[in-house]
């Protein structure tokens, strides 16, 4: 789900004086010259790992330990609160109340369960959803958390596939929308991928009130090797996909695509040097609603890709060593590397795979 974008102003007073309170000199000032605030997670340079807000220059503004390393992040339109997701086979989620209120809430994947790395929040901030792996049956779930009491596991929904990744929710938060990269995996062999003769990619439409299945999309049997990994959604509701190819590596496999309910996937037809860009792999996918564009970036291939969402033209296509996550900024996306590089800004740190722009209303 895309979030609404936040200004200085508006994050300054919802952060509150306990929030404020804990920032150095030096971060007060970067947060004051910043129309926008960022979040991710990554690695320190003594090995541990954490959460960071950032402004919209890259500076680090405040930071928030984690016990292991995370992956994706989400952040509530409608409350103060952001979650980290642990990296794949993670078994933590770390709840972390952005305007200082209350100490950060961490949440267990129960036995038989682990993160996928993702989840988002109803719009009303009531639940969040998490994807997660029932990896003894072989099965993507979608756990349901309450966060009136204090994000207790409450149940979970089927995610009709394996190997779900990404997760988003629709902006009335009637349907949620399920990523299945189509991959096995067990704890037992860490990260190893079971299943690539044999992968079940897929894109999945769940109703948010009960679990039922609206709509599966399956790729072609040419495209069984496509990994569905990550989405977003734009203004009108369409649910934009980025993909990860496990095939050979001289084959130029679509990577980008979009569909709505009721209609058959749609991929774009990338120049073939930016397919070669990007490595067949694309690592995150964001959308700027405000400007109509879509981001993508690739660690693998280096390369950061802009794309109008209306016609699906490439506008720009840039060189970014290890580039990471995405989120939509003022002008165009806001870019961060593995190597520390966010935007203008070089930091000690290893920037994790994604980063997620924060909510209006905090």
């Amino acid at each position: 789900m895309a979030l609404p974008l936040i200004d200085r102003r508006r994050f300054m007073q919802a952060a509150g004086i306990a929030f404020l309170a804990g920032l150095s000199p030096r971060a007060l000032y970067a947060l004051e010259r910043t129309d926008a605030v960022f979040a991710s997670a990554f690695r320190a340079a003594d090995g541990s790992y954490g959460v960071a807000t950032v402004t919209e220059r890259g500076e680090i503004v405040a930071r928030s330990p984690l016990p292991a390393r995370a992956h994706g992040m989400a952040a509530c339109p409608a409350t103060a609160k952001a979650v980290a997701f642990a990296r794949r086979p993670g078994t933590f989620a770390m709840v972390l109340d952005l305007a200082g209120r209350v100490e950060p809430v961490v949440i267990a994947a129960p036995e038989g369960r682990h993160f996928f790395g993702h989840g988002c929040f109803s719009p009303d901030g009531r639940w969040l959803y998490a994807s997660e792996n029932d990896f003894d049956a072989n099965r993507g779930v979608i756990g349901l958390y309450d966060a009136r009491e204090n994000f207790a596991r409450i149940g979970e929904y089927e995610a009709f596939g394996i190997g779900t990744h990404d997760l988003s929710v629709s902006d009335d938060g009637a349907m949620l929308i399920a990523a299945n990269g189509g991959i096995e995996t067990h704890p037992d062999f860490g990260r190893t991928k079971l299943n690539l003769d044999r992968m079940e990619p897929s894109l999945v439409l769940i109703d948010a009130r009960d679990g039922a299945l609206i709509e599966r999309h399956t790729l072609p049997h040419a495209l069984r090797q496509l990994s569905t990994r990550h989405i977003d959604l734009d203004a009108g509701g369409q649910i934009w996909f980025a993909c990860q190819y496990e095939g050979p590596r001289n084959d130029t496999p679509p990577l980008v695509g979009h569909f709505s309910r009721g209609e058959p996937l749609t991929f774009l037809d990338l120049p073939h040097e930016i397919v070669q860009a990007l490595g067949n792999y694309v690592g995150a996918i964001a959308v700027n609603r405000r400007l109509g564009l879509v981001g993508v970036t690739s660690p693998v291939g280096g390369a950061a890709v802009t794309i109008d969402a209306a016609s699906g033209r490439v506008l720009q296509s840039s060189i970014r060593p290890d580039a990471a996550g995405i989120a939509a900024a003022r002008i165009g996306f806001a870019v961060s590397s593995y190597d520390g590089l966010m935007l203008d800004t070089q930091s000690d740190v290893a920037w994790d795979q994604h980063i997620v722009r924060l909510p209006r209303r905090l």
